[in-house]
């Protein structure tokens, strides 16, 4: 039997991406999720659906209900299956969440990722690609944001689990000659997205002709990255697992690799776009004006985010390059089709 490739988060926007691309190229895949309530596990489920039906590999994919807090359940997951590869993209997400429900975000991203860590070092897990997140920046004002800066100054817990997860990986890396690489995400969207993020609930008030809240007074700047370009770096990445940096001082050490097989990546579209600009975009793929609802900046966000994808494009030969009106549009097709 082909050793499958573990994608936690399977039923999530990104995971199930990333595996319907896998099992499109032939791999077998061995899909988690715990289907939390964090959104509507209708979205979950009907992401899962259209991968055991629409992937034409049911006998190469396999999904079970598994939560990676559980530490039993995931040591059986690991011995039981011997997965060759972990792509690990399950977490509590959402920054404005970390500020309400902080316990959250330390069980699942934290005493989580132990155990996705102890996997991958007790079963000789060939390469473990792991999410990160923008969010590491923090209060860094210096952009585009690159994997050579400092991420000291993190301003909310989410973004803090992240920059953990980064830390705890190389010390594997270092401890254990475990190959990780750590994947900083910047504002994914496009369609099967998730409903708590800008383009969704923005796609759902417009529609429902509903004020959608724009904060900071719409004075924001993201970088939007489509989803297909997320799935196409987070696989190159996985197809080169991370090595030794040669070329590493330990007297003036470079935050983006290590002596140990560690390192970190941008994946971003690098064009970062105002917030108003992304919804004026969002109205005419609609066909709806928006009703603006404008408010001041809230606890946890940041003003602007842009990524310097220089590093990827060197180690995978990719950077994203999907416009935000080609990105748009294929969401909101999507969206008047799943939502009607």
């Amino acid at each position: 039997m082909q050793r499958p490739i573990l994608v936690t988060g399977v039923a999530g926007f990104i995971g199930a991406a990333v595996a319907r691309q896998l099992l499109q190229r032939g791999e077998a895949v061995l899909g988690i999720d715990n289907f939390n309530s964090y959104y509507d596990p209708a979205l979950k489920q009907a992401r899962l659906t259209q991968l055991e039906q629409g992937s034409g590999a049911s006998d190469r994919f396999r999904c079970e209900r598994i939560d990676v807090e559980d530490a039993e359940a995931m040591a059986l997951l690991f011995s039981s299956n011997r997965p060759r590869a972990v792509v690990h993209l399950a977490a509590q997400a959402g920054v404005r969440y970390s500020i309400e429900n902080p316990a959250a975000y330390i069980q699942s991203n934290l005493v989580g990722f132990g155990h996705i860590l102890e996997g991958c070092r007790h079963h000789g897990i060939e390469h473990l690609v792991y999410a990160s997140s923008s969010s590491v920046y923090g209060g860094n004002r210096a952009m585009p944001f690159s994997e050579q800066q400092a991420v000291n100054h993190p301003v909310s817990l989410y973004a803090a689990t992240k920059k953990a997860n980064e830390l705890m990986a190389h010390t594997y890396s270092h401890l254990y000659g475990l190959p990780a690489t750590g994947l900083r995400f910047f504002t994914v969207y496009g369609p099967w997205g998730r409903p708590d993020m800008a383009p969704m609930l923005f796609a759902r008030a417009i529609l429902a002709g509903e004020a959608i809240r724009v904060f900071n007074h719409g004075q924001m700047q993201r970088d939007f990255t489509y989803i297909d370009d997320i799935v196409q770096g987070v696989i190159r990445c996985l197809d080169q697992p991370a090595t030794p940096d040669l070329a590493f001082d330990a007297l003036h050490p470079n935050p983006a690799t290590a002596a140990a097989p560690h390192r970190l990546f941008n994946i971003g579209n690098a064009q970062p776009t105002q917030l108003l600009r992304f919804i004026e975009v969002l109205e005419n793929a609609l066909g709806h004006k928006a009703v603006m609802d404008l408010q001041p900046m809230q606890p946890g966000d940041v003003q602007a985010t842009a990524a310097d994808t220089s590093a990827l494009e060197a180690w995978v030969g990719f950077r994203p390059a999907t416009s935000i009106e080609q990105g748009v549009d294929a969401f909101a097709r999507w969206y008047r089709s799943f939502y009607g």
